[in-house]
């Protein structure tokens, strides 16, 4: 039986715009994603050398592109909803991306958080299951 995790990237938040407005075919911004982030490749093989899968993964793009919601109550949800322009007030670091990924048991999990490339903290979880 295996377990699904969700591992969480928090760092310092980042210039998403760039990358996708750099000229292709470099490695820097705007490039293939293999030369952009050589470790997130070098990541995927250890998970592979684990007997791991990634289910889903993805960078997220600066947090300017989202932002924080308190929603409202009963049938005003909507309407009293307090919304803010950043992810967290007075905080250094955002979720910058995420991989969740199917191992085989806990140990095997700790030890993906530990490989997890990032210049910040990995927040990893196990996801209930919904279905």
């Amino acid at each position: 039986m295996s377990d699904t995790y969700v591992y969480l990237i928090h760092e310092p938040d980042w210039d998403s715009d760039a990358y996708l407005n750099a000229p292709p075919r470099t490695a820097v911004p705007g490039g293939e994603p293999e030369m952009n982030f050589p470790e997130h490749k070098a990541f995927q093989q250890a998970l592979a050398d684990l007997g791991a899968r990634i289910v889903s993964a993805a960078a997220l793009q600066n947090a300017r592109h989202g932002g924080r919601v308190t929603p409202g109550s009963g049938d005003r949800v909507e309407r009293d909803a307090v919304y803010s322009d950043g992810p967290y007030p007075d905080t250094t670091e955002v979720v910058s991306g995420f991989y969740m990924v199917e191992v085989a048991d806990e140990p095997t999990a700790r030890r993906i958080a530990a490989l997890v490339p990032t210049g910040g903290h990995i927040e990893w979880r196990k996801v209930f299951p919904i279905s």
